[in-house]
């Protein structure tokens, strides 16, 4: 029986250890964290992701290794590669940790990006500023997410204010200026690459954001079919340059029906979660297909689905579960305020139907400002 070993032991790794179950998979989870979710549904090791000793034990026990987030430290990836199969593979990894690398990677690959500038220095902030121009973004190059370790410029007064905030980790982790993009719809397209080079991806997915985190995807987006192929053709290209095996995403804006690419992320990815209920495979089958070394299977939409986060805390699930179409996904997690705790799926055949349950549902659980832009989008 093979196990499959997994670096990270969030909902992520969770997900991956319940959809490996049917193929007949163990796992092994590896977290700094003793309670990490991950662990109620597969045997964990605890233990430093630098440590080589853990490392050591971790590999010993496995056959194959991933990742469930995107800050396990590259030299970690690869000192395990020489031991076991590494998917994705280290490089790719060391691209999608750091901003400036993977959007200069965007650039040579000829997608489009917003207007972006390097920072070491408070008098580097000013000239990044004046070539990327206000409003922008001051973000860290390393370890940020879901709205972490970024500052937005509106102004010339705001660059001091900023430099307080993440000046220190200019040293650290490096700091990057992005042009701010107004934009008008925020899509992400979730992609898979096998060992053998097949890629498939599912529709393009609509997002929408609070306070930086996601709290909704659509899909399929309600978008031109040209604005959906070029998105698929932007993951194909990635995946290509990168040699990548397994699932990712990439996030993008659209500014007047144009796509401009924001980040990547090397793993099964948030807005990818409503491909458990609505698609032939979902991503976290396809990730495992692909380490595996396995034949993809079809990443097609069964109708329409809408993915809602829950963050904090979990609300009640009877609404979603007497709805038609309603799946409930509790991560085991303890409340926290900005913790992602778990999240629904709500699928139909057809747009009014979703959108019908969608604010049914909303109204029920007191969150129809969350659902309300997604009834928008599907009754367009």
């Amino acid at each position: 029986m093979t196990t499959v070993g997994i670096l990270g032991g969030g909902q992520l790794a969770r997900m991956l250890a319940l959809a490996g179950a049917p193929l007949g998979l163990r796992f092994l989870v590896m977290d700094t964290a003793a309670d990490a979710c991950a662990g109620q549904c597969a045997p964990l090791l605890v233990g430093d992701y630098r440590d080589e000793a853990a490392l050591a034990e971790f590999a010993s026990r496995v056959d194959v290794a991933t990742f469930d987030f995107e800050n396990v430290p590259a030299e970690s990836a690869r000192w395990l590669s020489e031991r076991v199969p590494v998917f994705p593979n280290p490089d790719a990894l060391a691209v999608a940790q750091d901003r400036l690398a993977e959007k200069t990677l965007f650039r040579d690959l000829g997608i489009p990006v917003p207007a972006f500038a390097d920072v070491d220095s408070r008098a580097g902030l000013d000239a990044a500023v004046a070539r990327v121009g206000l409003p922008c973004i001051l973000k860290t190059r390393r370890l940020g997410y879901d709205g972490k370790g970024q500052f937005r410029l509106r102004e010339p007064a705001d660059l001091d204010r900023a430099w307080d905030a993440l000046g220190a980790q200019a040293g650290k982790v490096g700091l990057i200026v992005e042009a701010f993009v107004p934009f008008e719809r925020e899509y992400s397209v979730v992609a898979v690459r096998g060992r053998d080079g097949a890629f498939r991806a599912w529709p393009l997915t609509a997002n929408w954001h609070v306070d930086g985190v996601l709290s909704a995807s659509l899909a399929p987006a309600a978008a031109p079919g040209a604005l959906a192929r070029e998105a698929q053709a932007h993951a194909c290209a990635l995946a290509e340059r990168l040699d990548y095996v397994g699932a990712f995403a990439l996030e993008l804006f659209c500014r007047d029906g144009r796509l401009l690419a924001n980040e990547m992320a090397p793993r099964v990815h948030n807005s990818g979660h409503w491909t458990i209920e609505g698609a032939e495979t979902s991503q976290f089958e396809n990730h495992l297909r692909a380490v595996l070394g396995l034949p993809l299977g079809a990443t097609d939409a069964r109708g329409n689905a809408c993915m809602l986060n829950w963050i904090g805390a979990m609300p009640d699930p009877l609404p979603v579960l007497a709805a038609s179409g309603g799946h409930w996904h509790d991560y085991g997690k303890a409340p926290r305020e900005g913790r992602k705790v778990g999240h629904a799926t709500l699928r139909a055949d057809d747009a009014a139907a979703l959108a019908a349950t969608l604010a049914q549902v909303g109204a029920a659980l007191g969150r129809e400002p969350q659902v309300a832009p997604v009834v928008a989008a599907l009754s367009a």
